[in-house]
C-alpha cells in the first residue's frame, strides 16, 4: 500500500471536511479572493462560462465553486428520447449491473444494494444499467436531471469520505458503497430511476434543489425522507443538486427501460449531451 492510499485510511475525514467547509464559506475578502484565484489557476477553470465571470463578486469560495453558468453555456440534446449526461466531468465507468454488482475499477466491484443502503430498493435495477461520473475541481459542480422524474424519497447514508479521484477508485475496495452519500429515488415514465450523490474527502456539502443542504450535517444513522405526494417533479435537464468540491454522481436505471451508449472509462462528459436513450416501448 502506497503512502497516499495509507493516508486515506488514517486521516480524520470529517474533521478535515469540517475545516474545509469553514474555509470555503469564509467571507474574509483577502482569503476568499486568494483562494478563488488559486483554484482558477491551478485547475484551469473556464471563468468565461460563469453567469458572473467577475471573481471578486463571489461572497465566498464556495459561492464561486458552485457557480451557475451563463444561459446557453450548456444545452440539452434536441432529441426528447435521449437520456442526458447530468454533469461535466469524466466517465468513471458505465454499463450493465451484472448479478447485482456494479463495476468500480479493475478488480473492484460493489453491489447495488450496498450503494443504495437498501436491498429492496436495489431490486428494480437487477441486470439494469449504471453510469458513474466523476466531477473534478475544475468542473461545473451542479448536477442536472438525465430524465424527467418525480421525487419519491431520499436516503442519507453515513460513511467514510475517501477521495473519489481515479487513483483512489482503483485502489480502495467498494469505495462508493463506503463513502457518505445521498440516495435520491425518482419515479419516471419508464419506471424508477436513482441518482446517488457520493461525498468525498474535503467535500463539505451536498445540496438539493428541494430541501437545501443534506450533507452536512454528517450523520451516524441513515436518514430517510419521504416525498411521496409532494409533487416535486424535475424536468429533464433541470438542476437537481450540487457538490461543494469534486465528487461523483452515480445513476441507476432498470434493465429494459433504457439503453446507455458505450463510453470509454475516463472519457470527458459534458452536461446535456446524449448518454443513451429510452428503450422503445418502455413508457408506462
Amino acid at each position: 500500500m502506497n503512502l497516499a492510499i495509507f493516508m486515506q485510511y488514517v486521516l480524520p475525514h470529517r474533521l478535515l471536511s469540517h475545516i474545509a467547509r469553514w474555509l470555503a464559506y469564509s467571507r474574509f475578502r483577502p482569503w476568499k479572493d486568494w483562494l478563488i484565484r488559486l483554484a482558477v489557476a491551478k485547475f484551469n477553470i473556464n471563468v468565461a462560462e460563469a453567469a458572473d465571470p467577475e471573481l471578486s463578486h463571489y461572497p465566498s469560495f464556495n459561492a464561486f465553486f458552485t457557480r451557475a453558468l451563463k444561459p446557453g453555456a450548456r444545452v440539452a440534446d434536441a432529441d426528447p428520447a435521449t437520456l442526458l449526461i447530468p454533469a461535466d466531468g469524466r466517465m468513471s465507468q458505465s454499463g450493465r449491473i451484472e448479478a447485482g454488482r456494479i463495476f468500480q475499477a479493475k478488480g473492484q466491484t460493489f453491489t447495488a444494494a450496498e450503494l443504495l443502503g437498501d436491498e429492496a430498493a436495489a431490486l428494480p435495477y437487477a441486470d439494469g444499467w449504471f453510469s458513474n461520473i466523476y466531477l473534478s475541481p475544475r468542473d461545473y459542480h451542479r448536477v442536472h436531471m438525465p430524465w424527467t422524474g418525480t421525487l419519491v424519497e431520499t436516503l442519507h447514508v453515513p460513511g467514510r469520505l475517501f477521495s473519489v479521484a481515479p487513483w483512489a477508485v482503483r485502489a480502495i475496495p467498494r469505495l462508493f458503497a463506503r463513502n457518505e452519500r445521498l440516495v435520491c429515488h425518482f419515479d419516471t415514465d419508464f419506471g424508477p430511476m436513482c441518482l446517488v450523490m457520493v461525498g468525498a474527502l474535503l467535500v463539505s456539502g451536498v445540496e438539493t434543489v428541494w430541501n437545501g443542504v443534506n450533507i452536512p450535517a454528517y450523520g451516524s444513522q441513515p436518514r430517510r425522507l419521504d416525498f411521496r405526494g409532494q409533487g416535486i417533479r424535475l424536468e429533464r435537464f433541470a438542476e437537481m443538486a450540487r457538490f461543494n468540491y469534486g465528487s461523483t454522481v452515480i445513476m441507476l436505471f432498470p434493465k429494459d427501460a433504457v439503453a446507455l451508449d458505450p463510453v470509454a472509462s475516463e472519457a470527458a462528459t459534458r452536461l446535456g449531451e446524449r448518454m443513451g436513450q429510452r428503450a422503445q416501448g418502455s413508457v408506462r
